[in-house]
């Protein structure tokens, strides 16, 4: 045998198991078919479950996180906040709104209504009620606005804006409307929400519309008073005049109601809780409103008739100051504002402020009587020119020399004169002025009159050492120095009431909530003149109008004695400030001799016919102290005038 290891005999190993669907192949020829061996058997597999507890844990941790913020939120809601929370539950349920008070009359003295309350209704509307959801609609503000616009003469784009307003339930779409107009919306309204019952595809767009009772300002007379009166603004506050001035006497206090409310209604069954409104007092003027008719009728057609700029009446009790007329030309009706020339607003017989020429004379006679410098009778003689300062003065006529008396002087309104005669009061001019000043002021020039009116001038009158040049020669025929038409009237009153200043007053008193009558404070009272002084210069203004040589012949009446001073002065422009046209004027009072009435006339600036003060202004007062006279019933005295002489023989 050899020594070769025999070769190994190959022992076939286990059989594949066939692929599934794979085809088998056919034993080799003459091979023994494979023998499977058994196969291991495997160990089965253990699958081990985590712990739950850590997942426990942390399911508790969150669920006792979420129960502890609901309890901190219920704890913050119900303890902590519970206060602010309920307060706007409170909110959202009540709702509270001002009960507006009623505004007090005005009256005049004899108890004619001048201003009135009536009713009327505030226009509100509740946003929230227009939303798409509610008003079942995309376009409900839109609808509406376009169906309230032409019934509140407002602008649908407003309106519309305003309905459309977020975060709020109330909104005001107009104030102050009458009945018939809230009447008109309501049935609107009713027709809307009749269509949507029997159709709900319809919705009613001004179901959300609601009203709040309140009160309109109305003005019976129209146009008559209304410098004095005034106007109401659109928030219910005195706008002018004494609806200003007496606001709040006459606007009283508002109250308030809450109740709860549903869809924008209240509530019947919930409680409400009410503070009623105090309603204002009743103001009764010391105007006469027949007098004031009579002031106005005739200051406006005079002021149409001389194509002025415009006029002022005043009419004034000469014992009491009470002011029984105050009319200005042109006026405006306070019912309508929106018609109302805006040059025309106010009362221009106090706020506006011009030289009154002539009628201030007799405040330089007073002076230079009651100085005891001169006499009614003394004599001046009246050149035809003056030269004084740096200019040279003359009358308002040419004329030769005249030979006056002091009292022909105001008879006759001769400027030149009333320099000479006022150039006495002093040792020097400066002397002279400072004295003049001092009556000036006592007549109450450069302040205010005392009546408290809104918008009211002092007027200018310069301190005595400020006067320039022309003006210590001027001031004493009223020029270079401003005053408004009530300051005028007055100094005619403190001359017909005896030489004491009554401060001019517009009310008698006030009828308060509880029917009680309040007199107004008594005015205060100022000796200017001496009783003699003022009773000559009387006889004096006497000369004007009853002798033939005197300017102020047209103011005569008939039975009356009357004493009077024309004026016509050089007016500045407001507009530019230079001298442009005249101011026309006339002041008097009657009966001469036993004064009850003053009346004061000025128009400003006649651009047709006369503009002398004798001539336009003349013919309104004789014509307003006619009817003042009898409206009051004050009879003739029958005694004669005094007629102190107007020239002397040289």
């Amino acid at each position: 045998m050899s020594d070769r290891e025999p070769p190994r005999r190959r022992v076939p190993g286990p059989a594949r198991p066939a692929r599934p669907g794979a085809p088998r192949r056919p034993a080799a020829a003459g091979r023994r078919p494979a023998t499977r061996r058994p196969a291991a058997k495997a160990k089965p597999r253990t699958i081990r479950l985590g712990s739950p507890r850590p997942r426990l844990r942390m399911v508790s941790l969150g669920l006792t996180l979420v129960m502890l913020a609901f309890v901190v939120r219920l704890l913050q809601v119900q303890a902590v906040d519970a206060d602010v929370y309920a307060a706007k539950a409170e909110k959202n349920r009540y709702f509270t709104h001002t009960l507006a008070a009623e505004r007090g009359r005005i009256t005049d003295r004899g108890g004619v209504e001048l201003a009135a309350s009536v009713d009327a209704y505030d226009i509100t509307a509740d946003p929230t009620l227009f939303t798409p959801k509610e008003a079942r609609t995309k376009d409900a503000p839109e609808q509406a606005a376009a169906l309230l616009a032409p019934i509140l003469d407002k602008d649908v784009a407003e309106l519309t804006k305003k309905l459309k307003k977020p975060n709020t339930r109330y909104v005001l779409l107009a104030r102050r409307q009458t009945p018939q107009v809230w009447k008109q919306i309501k049935d609107l309204r009713g027709a809307l929400a009749e269509k949507a019952s029997v159709d709900p595809g319809s919705p009613n767009v001004l179901a959300g519309v609601l009203a709040d009772p309140s009160s309109k300002r109305v003005y019976p007379n129209h146009d008559l008073a209304a410098g004095i009166l005034g106007w109401v603004n659109a928030d219910g506050e005195g706008g002018g005049g004494l609806e200003r001035q007496l606001d709040k006497q006459l606007a009283g206090e508002d109250g308030k109601i809450r109740y709860a409310q549903s869809g924008g209604r209240q509530v019947p069954t919930a409680g409400s809780t009410e503070t009623p409104a105090v309603p204002g007092s009743d103001v009764e003027l010391t105007i006469d409103r027949d007098i004031q008719w009579a002031a106005q009728n005739a200051i406006t057609e005079q002021v149409r008739k001389s194509k002025a700029d415009r006029g002022y009446v005043i009419v004034q009790d000469t014992r009491t100051g009470e002011v029984l007329a105050m009319a200005n030309a042109p006026g405006f009706d306070p019912n309508d504002l929106s018609k109302a020339n805006g040059a025309a607003l106010g009362n221009a017989a106090l706020q506006d402020a011009f030289e009154p020429g002539s009628t201030a004379k007799v405040m330089s006679m007073a002076a230079v009587l009651e100085e005891n410098v001169a006499t009614p009778g003394t004599h001046v003689t009246v050149p035809n020119r003056l030269h004084r300062g740096d200019r040279l003065f003359q009358d308002d006529i040419d004329h030769p020399t005249w030979h006056l008396t002091l009292n022909g002087v105001l008879a006759k309104s001769s400027n030149i004169g009333t320099i000479l005669a006022t150039g006495q009061l002093g040792r020097t001019q400066q002397e002279a002025n400072k004295v003049l000043y001092s009556y000036l002021r006592k007549f109450g020039l450069g302040k205010e009159t005392g009546l408290g009116f809104p918008g009211e001038t002092s007027g200018i009158l310069a301190p005595a050492a400020k006067w320039s040049t022309s003006q210590q020669f001027t001031i004493p025929f009223g020029q270079g120095v401003s005053i408004n038409a009530m300051q005028a009237t007055s100094v005619y009153s403190t001359i017909a009431n005896g030489g004491v200043r009554v401060e001019p007053t517009l009310v008698r008193g006030a009828k308060g909530p509880d029917g009680r009558f309040t007199p107004a404070p008594k005015p205060k009272k100022t000796r200017v003149v001496s009783d003699r002084t003022a009773k000559t210069v009387s006889q004096m203004l006497e000369s004007v109008v009853d002798d033939e040589e005197g300017t102020g012949t047209k103011a005569r009446i008939p039975g009356y004695r009357v004493a009077g001073k024309t004026g016509t002065a050089n007016r500045v422009d407001p507009a530019t400030g230079r001298y442009k046209g005249y101011t026309s004027s006339f002041a008097g009072f009657a009966p001469a001799d036993k004064p009850r009435v003053t009346v004061y006339c000025a128009i400003q600036n006649a651009t047709k016919g006369s503009y002398f003060g004798g001539q336009i202004c003349g013919p309104i007062y004789k014509e307003v102290m006619e009817f003042a006279l009898k409206t009051l019933q004050v009879p003739p005295t029958g005694s004669g005038p005094a007629r102190l002489p107007v020239t002397f023989e040289p």
